[in-house]
């Protein structure tokens, strides 16, 4: 027997939600919004995950249009589908910006993050760059370092590395500007897993 492909098992997991009638997914959301205020979050939180579930729900019914429950305070409008802003980051935030979490689209392009965060975002952004490009190597720069397999490891180790200092030193400081974050914390070309990565 065949195992469900991941998209199989997310529509499976959604079917909790595609059950609510819109009120209780707008409170639902709200609710929960509200437990996740004044955090940076792990993509791969539980929480974080359910979340996502009823907000892919909620933006095909365009829940937070109808105005079915009071969003927390804290959270602002999001210019791109208007739910609350709920930004995801990533090591692509040079080229995507931050990530709604409801309809994934840009939220934030790298431009519009206050001046304050910019260049130590920089920074990290062109250290992970640099760091995953090694599991993108061609033939000719595998042969150009005399253990690949040696140097894949080294880079998925420094990945992990970095990827927690994005969670404890640069993420914090967005709190500042966002009521709460979530961030990438693995990275399958590298073959980082949320565990491999300790804060």
């Amino acid at each position: 027997m065949a195992e469900p492909s991941p998209d199989q098992l997310w529509t499976e997991y959604s079917a909790v939600f595609e059950e609510f009638d819109d009120l209780t997914l707008a409170r639902w959301l709200s609710q929960t919004l509200g437990q996740l205020r004044g955090r940076v979050w792990r993509f791969s939180h539980p929480l974080l995950g359910a979340y996502r579930l009823g907000a892919e729900v909620g933006h095909r019914r365009q829940i937070w249009l109808k105005r079915l429950a009071t969003v927390p305070a804290s959270f602002a409008e999001a210019t791109c589908c208007r739910a609350p802003v709920l930004p995801l980051f990533s090591r692509d935030i040079l080229e995507n910006g931050l990530v709604c979490q409801h309809c994934s689209e840009t939220l934030v392009s790298f431009d519009d993050l206050p001046a304050a965060l910019q260049g130590p975002v920089k920074r990290w952004a062109d250290d992970y760059a640099t760091v995953h490009l090694v599991a993108h190597w061609d033939d000719r720069q595998r042969k150009g370092v005399p253990d690949y397999d040696e140097a894949y490891d080294d880079a998925a180790s420094e990945a992990e590395r970095l990827l927690a200092v994005a969670a404890t030193k640069l993420l914090p400081q967005f709190l500042e500007h966002y009521p709460a974050i979530v961030w990438e914390d693995q990275d399958d070309c590298l073959e980082v897993r949320p565990e491999d990565v300790i804060i």
